[in-house]
């Protein structure tokens, strides 16, 4: 018969193991009250998808100050159902926010969104500084 002999004196790795069970990323996975985003990047703009599906495009509120950018949903809904001997009312109540720190490279003046098929989509244009430019060619006198 074999002992499983176990090394406690390592104490040092627990604090990985529990952030690997119970870290951000772990808990953001369990945490389904708050939406996945999507982030991208290309030359023009940034864009930022999130998948928030069974809201209303009014129950969305967009808005940025200083630079963060902050997504938020206060969502009521009421369910009615009467029969012969009772009435029954149900209430769900849906609601998040998320921030995002905007880089100063971006034009807040400029941010689009869309909601569609469950998804919000937010197009953050960069200042035109902030553009890739083409090499210029300098003369030399």
């Amino acid at each position: 018969m074999k002992t499983v002999l176990r090394n406690y004196d390592n104490l040092n790795s627990f604090p990985a193991l529990f952030n690997e069970f119970f870290g951000e990323p772990a808990l953001a996975k369990l945490n389904k009250s708050v939406p996945s985003a999507n982030i991208k990047e290309n030359e023009d703009n940034f864009g930022i998808e999130l998948v928030a599906p069974g809201f209303k495009k009014d129950a969305f509120k967009v808005e940025v100050h200083e630079r963060n950018l902050t997504i938020s949903v206060e969502d009521k809904t009421e369910t009615e159902e009467k029969t012969e001997t009772f009435l029954r009312k149900e209430y769900n109540f849906g609601s998040f926010s998320r921030s995002f720190r905007l880089p100063n490279t971006v034009d807040s003046d400029k941010i689009e969104a869309t909601y569609e098929d469950g998804v919000l989509h937010l197009t953050i244009p960069k200042k035109e500084e902030a553009k890739p430019k083409e090499p210029k060619l300098i003369s030399i006198n």
